[in-house]
């Protein structure tokens, strides 16, 4: 049984109550790739959709030795897309990179990632190419992809057509970080920590397109490949 953690996102809904949520869109995708879903709930005792980044509390030892607990039940993590970045995420995040889990960050995963070891930063989206379409049975825009990456290890491709959903973008990384691939307009639309077994974030989604993207089931097929090595 290959275990994947994915972190539960927040939101709210019609009747304003908050809610913590898992895309069952993913949710499914996993499931079909071979993969058992567990999800990794938030740990502190706030309100995460109304709290801003700085004013969370730091995490208490209870609250970590819990997130501990989590990935010591998984094989690989994935980090969703969503609206926001917690303290929680980027523990996670500092934590998978300590113990070398297998990571794929989507979407807003990606953003994170490519966070590590620096603030986070994103940059609204001022460009011709639609980054934020409506209709889920397309593919929107092309992203070039770096051949020394292990993204074009597991495509074989220089350029594919991907889809798109994100209003901001992030325009720079660490040394800890390669860039695995650009939209054609220039935006980082992949990252990876080379350093480490598996540590990929992508800026499109491809659990929305597995069932009929060849290239998004290639990306969802090996992550839970190797998380099971």
């Amino acid at each position: 049984m290959i275990k994947i953690g994915i972190v539960l996102r927040y939101s709210k809904l019609d009747n304003g109550r908050d809610v913590l949520y898992l895309s069952e869109r993913l949710r499914r995708t996993v499931q079909k790739a071979g993969g058992f879903v567990i999800p990794i709930v938030q740990v502190q005792d706030v309100n995460y959709n109304s709290t801003k980044y700085n004013e969370f509390d730091e995490l208490l030892e209870e609250e970590k030795k819990n997130i501990d607990y989590y990935l010591n039940m998984v094989d690989g993590v994935i980090f969703p897309g969503g609206h926001k970045v917690t303290p929680f995420d980027k523990y996670i995040l500092n934590r998978c990179v300590e113990l070398d889990k297998k990571v794929l960050g989507i979407c807003l995963g990606m953003q994170l990632i490519s966070s590590y070891n620096k603030e986070f930063k994103t940059y609204l989206n001022n460009t011709y190419i639609d980054h934020d379409q409506e209709d889920d049975n397309i593919l929107t825009h092309k992203v070039l992809i770096n051949k020394e990456s292990k993204l074009y290890e597991i495509i074989g491709l220089e350029e594919i057509p991907v889809n798109s959903y994100h209003d901001y973008h992030i325009e720079d990384i660490t040394d800890d970080l390669s860039v695995s691939a650009l939209s054609e307009d220039g935006f980082i639309e992949g990252v990876e920590i080379p350093s480490k077994t598996f540590i990929m974030g992508i800026q499109w989604h491809p659990e929305i397109s597995y069932e009929f993207d060849i290239n998004s089931k290639k990306i969802i097929d090996y992550f839970i490949k190797i998380c099971g090595e």
